[in-house]
């Protein structure tokens, strides 16, 4: 039998062990608890707010002596907020929050610093398996780490995917029996029975409402058609206002949004008290999930289909529509354009404007900035041009060729990751209505709309010009925004505006829909292979297969890129219609995020850091490109890898500047290979080979 003395002295050598922390998802459930954000904490502990994120999802373990704050904190939140107090402690509420009027066309987003953004369940991930139905029970998918704490409002995860014979598959393998027979009785099941839902993103903002994606054979229990006819547009698809669906949710007392009951449909009261009561309705057979954004998605089984939208709902936002509507609600979720705030008067605690945010009123562009048929132009006769911040489309003039070129064998398309998102990062624009100015100073860092002549400015043909979005060098005065005259300035030309339309008030509006998308795509690409510490030899290697080894994760990483630019492209969203007439309002007028100034900031941003790759490329490797589309470039090349044309240093590292191979917005990978006299007969016809070199016709979009 061990002595006293010997037991003590166990004890002590545990004691002076490296201290020992809570699980990972106990860490997160005391942060939530202690209302505090993720990005707070990384500022207490001086490090990054990923690297927070890794403490507690179990990816990472801090270091001394960053381990011994992190575990002092952690004690004292665990002596304030005991885990047997109450099943999930939620984040205490700063001030009680007014009740505001439920708007169905986007709602609000955080304030800068304060965006909570979950941690991934990592249990989503998963293949899901097929557990047997049950009305209360789930069982938990196999975890690959360990997830994070559970909200106790929503424990089956933010939506369920219903078949035909009334099983909901949730996210994580969670299976639920739904009765409902009707429309009606389906609301009522999701809000009261099925634990469905997802936390805001913000603290000023609202809950995600639960999602119930309706496969054809659900639709048809439900009394829907089983497909949608009537419409050219897929947009315009939506049942007529008599048929017995519509009625049957009439009568219930519940609402549709102006929208009416489409592919896409949201079923509301109007709250009462503090609770929001609305259920989102996707029908898979009414085309509700395009198959450009969700590749395969509306073919694969129940679960499958829960564990696709699962992973995006948990790492960007629970859907609220096409790609493009939730981009543009990802906004807004992370931006609130309101928040509680005391009446000084009164004591009462109101609806006030969130800094940082767009506010709930939209507002009129400058003239320069709107579209042709905008009202603002319209009524005023405007004449004086628009700004033309475009994603580039150019050709290379044959002529220009070197015979050295033409001898090369290949032709190499580089495409640039998500490169809008990359371009929104850090970007400060304008938060309130343009100013008019006559012969301004240029200033670079003021957001807006600038007069100037470029025409003057002459560069190598061999190269597009970085001021119009088809690479011809300007002809007279144009508007342009700011980024792209501060670029000339770079260049080391003269700018001289004769007007400008600017904004006081600016902000790095985008920072948190950045951040968030950032993470998604590089979580997503990661558990699918492609990690950042890949050498770029490993890196193209994984980029070969990783669609293939998992066509699930393909079709959520298709949907982020897709929400980057149907996000900004919601931005400036034209007029839908052939019944519109010029000069007309039209919806999306009504929202506060109708920017086409953000949008024009992002692009021009975009445009420019693609120049300056292309200008840093010449001045390093001598080589010039073929064309450019978008985010893709095409270079001719000695061998069928960019590694045979790529900058790299005496040691073996990327040179920075120039184009660089990674999984991380911004950076590049290969788009395609062809020969040199296939780019070369494409360009003689006038037709772009970086549309082409995939192998397909490559689809620009730009962001509209």
């Amino acid at each position: 039998m061990a002595s006293e003395e010997e037991l003590f002295a166990s004890v002590d050598a545990l004691l002076e062990e490296e201290p020992q922390l809570p699980p990972p998802a106990e860490r997160a459930r005391l942060r939530e608890a202690a209302g505090i954000t993720q990005a707070r904490l990384a500022v207490a502990l001086k490090t990054s707010t990923q690297t927070v994120k890794n403490y507690e999802n179990g990816r990472s373990e801090p270091k001394s002596p960053r381990l011994e704050a992190y575990q002092r904190l952690l004690k004292g939140w665990a002596a304030k907020y005991p885990a047997h107090t109450s099943s999930a402690a939620p984040a205490p509420v700063v001030a009680p929050q007014p009740e505001v009027a439920e708007t169905f066309t986007g709602s609000a987003a955080p304030e800068q610093g304060e965006v909570a953004a979950p941690v991934q369940a990592p249990a989503a991930l998963a293949a899901p398996a097929r557990p047997a139905r049950s009305a209360t029970s789930r069982r938990p998918a196999a975890k690959k780490a360990a997830a994070p704490a559970v909200d106790p409002r929503f424990p089956h995860g933010p939506l369920a995917v219903l078949d035909g014979d009334g099983s909901a598959y949730g996210v994580g393998g969670v299976v639920l029996d739904c009765p409902a027979t009707t429309v009606p009785e389906l609301v009522e099941w999701t809000l009261r029975e099925s634990g469905l839902g997802a936390a805001k993103l913000n603290r000023y903002g609202k809950d995600s409402d639960p999602l119930i994606v309706l496969t054809a054979a659900a639709a048809v229990k439900l009394g829907l058609p089983e497909r949608l006819e009537g419409h050219e547009q897929r947009r315009s698809l939506r049942l007529p206002e008599d048929h017995r669906v519509v009625k049957q949710v009439t009568k219930a007392k519940w609402q549709l949004t102006q929208r009416g009951f489409g592919p896409w449909a949201r079923i509301y009261r109007k709250s009462q008290g503090r609770g929001r009561q609305c259920v989102q309705l996707a029908v898979l057979s009414w085309d509700a999930l395009d198959e450009r954004s969700w590749p395969g998605v509306s073919e694969m089984e129940p679960a499958d289909i829960a564990r696709v939208l699962g992973v995006y709902a948990m790492r960007v936002i629970t859907p609220r529509g096409s790609t493009a509507v939730s981009g543009l609600e990802l906004i807004t979720a992370l931006r609130p354009p309101t928040k509680a705030v005391r009446d000084e008067e009164t004591g009462n605690w109101v609806s006030g404007y969130n800094a940082g945010s767009l506010g709930v009123e939209p507002m009129d562009p400058a003239p320069p900035e709107a579209t042709p048929e905008h009202p603002v132009v319209v009524n005023s006769g405007w004449k004086g041009g628009f700004l033309n911040e475009e994603a580039y489309q150019w050709v290379r003039s044959v002529e220009t060729l070197s015979d050295e070129e033409c001898t090369l064998p290949f032709a190499v398309g580089l495409d640039l990751n998500t490169a809008f998102l990359a371009a929104a990062a850090r970007l400060v624009v304008g938060l309130s209505a343009p100013d008019h100015f006559h012969a301004p100073k240029f200033n670079p860092k003021i957001p807006g709309s600038w007069l100037a002549d470029l025409s003057h400015i002459e560069l190598d043909p061999r190269l597009p010009s970085p001021f119009t979005p088809d690479g011809s060098r300007p002809t007279g005065p144009a508007w342009y925004q700011t980024h792209t005259l501060a670029y000339a300035q770079e260049l080391g030309y003269d700018v001289h505006p004769i007007e400008a339309y600017l904004r006081r008030e600016t902000g790095a509006y985008l920072d948190p829909w950045h951040d968030r998308l950032k993470n998604a795509y590089v979580d997503t690409l990661a558990d699918m292979g492609v990690t950042k510490d890949l050498t770029d030899v490993e890196f193209l290697a994984a980029m070969e297969q990783h669609k293939q080894n998992d066509p699930a994760l393909a079709a959520v990483l298709a949907a982020i890129k897709a929400t980057v630019k149907g996000g900004v492209g919601k931005l400036r969203e034209r007029p839908q219609g052939k019944s519109y007439k010029e000069g007309e309002t039209w919806p999306a007028l009504a929202r506060p995020t109708w920017r086409p100034d953000i949008r024009a900031a992002v692009i021009s941003k975009a445009r420019v850091n693609m120049h300056r790759k292309l200008n840093n490329m010449v001045k390093m490797t001598g080589l010039y490109p073929l064309a450019v589309l978008s985010d893709c470039v095409v270079y001719p090349s000695p061998g069928e890898s960019p590694l045979d044309f790529l900058p790299y240093a005496a040691s073996g590292k990327p040179q920075p500047g120039a184009f660089r191979l990674g999984p991380t917005p911004g950076l590049a990978k290969l788009e395609g290979v062809q020969s040199m006299l296939w780019a070369v007969d494409l360009m003689e016809k006038g037709l772009n080979p970086a549309r082409h070199i995939k192998g397909g016709d490559a689809v620009l979009d730009e962001g509209e």
